[in-house]
């Protein structure tokens, strides 16, 4: 039997593959081989040391309280970003005037450098910024180590909400009329339609907000450098930021590589939890 094989596709894929391969599966690659060297005493001449840096970093002190730093970030900002887009597309999605002009200010902090954002929000934070002059009391937002956080995760939150309200707007679109419709006829309101409908529909789109939020939050790097350096008392170090240090600050890239692959391995857990509590009728045996 003769069989047509056609090369031609598998040559327009060639230079993703390529790419993929140079920028991502090979550091992918090195990162893990480099999380059994120890590059502390001789930088140019690393010894193998197996586990060594992974029982390093588990054992040490700042690693764990940066685990834990990054859980409670991720707390903080998961669930307000994917409750807060969906309850402003819905509010924009209605028939109402100068709807687009709505969509742009809101969408507006997605395409400002996240980088400029940090810095603005990092001056309004100043003992002598707009907010405490507001509030005519002096608030260390920056400087707590029990509200550092927070200021923090309000950026993040600030900076995504316009860009996963558009994806809950596409998604809005798919909804069939004729269901709202029915749904108006039977007497719902607007809070119980969309309970009903609305999110029941938009589903996978809510389990696709979720995980994304979920790896930009477990991977926050940005807003902690330009606001915080970690601070005030580890409060802030998240694990990015402790794998920053250790790598280009102490030049000790067998730790840093270790806690890579360790977090690698949240970020594939998280959305793994995410897509079965979200989708989990597809994946029933």
């Amino acid at each position: 039997m003769k069989t047509d094989f056609k090369i031609s596709p598998y040559l327009y894929l060639l230079p993703a593959f390529i790419m993929l391969w140079i920028f991502f599966f090979l550091p992918f690659f090195q990162t893990i081989v480099m999380s059994f060297y120890d590059y502390s005493v001789d930088f140019y001449s690393p010894s193998f040391t197996m586990f060594s840096n992974y029982s390093k970093i588990l054992n040490s002190d700042v690693f764990l309280k940066s685990i834990l730093n990054t859980f409670w970030f991720l707390i903080l900002c998961v669930p307000a970003l994917v409750i807060l887009p969906l309850i402003v597309a819905i509010l924009i999605d209605q028939k109402i005037k100068f709807k687009t002009g709505y969509k742009l200010i809101i969408y507006t902090p997605v395409v400002v450098s996240i980088v400029v954002v940090a810095i603005a929000f990092k001056w309004l934070y100043q003992p002598e910024g707009l907010l405490n002059y507001f509030f005519h009391k002096e608030i260390g937002y920056l400087t707590d180590p029990k509200i550092a956080m927070v200021s923090v995760a309000i950026v993040t939150i600030f900076k995504g909400i316009g860009y996963y309200m558009m994806i809950y707007l596409a998604a809005l679109m798919s909804v069939p009329k004729e269901l709202i419709e029915a749904a108006e006829i039977d007497g719902a309101g607007f809070i119980r339609k969309h309970l009903t409908v609305t999110i029941p529909h938009i589903m996978p789109v809510i389990a696709l907000v979720s995980t994304i939020s979920s790896i930009s939050a477990l991977k926050v790097f940005v807003e902690i450098y330009v606001m915080t350096k970690g601070g005030p008392l580890n409060s802030t170090k998240t694990i990015v930021y402790y794998i920053y240090e250790k790598a280009f600050e102490n030049l000790d890239l067998g730790s840093a590589s270790a806690a890579c692959v360790i977090l690698l391995i949240l970020v594939m857990a998280f959305s793994a939890v995410n897509i079965l509590c979200f989708e989990r009728d597809k994946y029933k045996l």
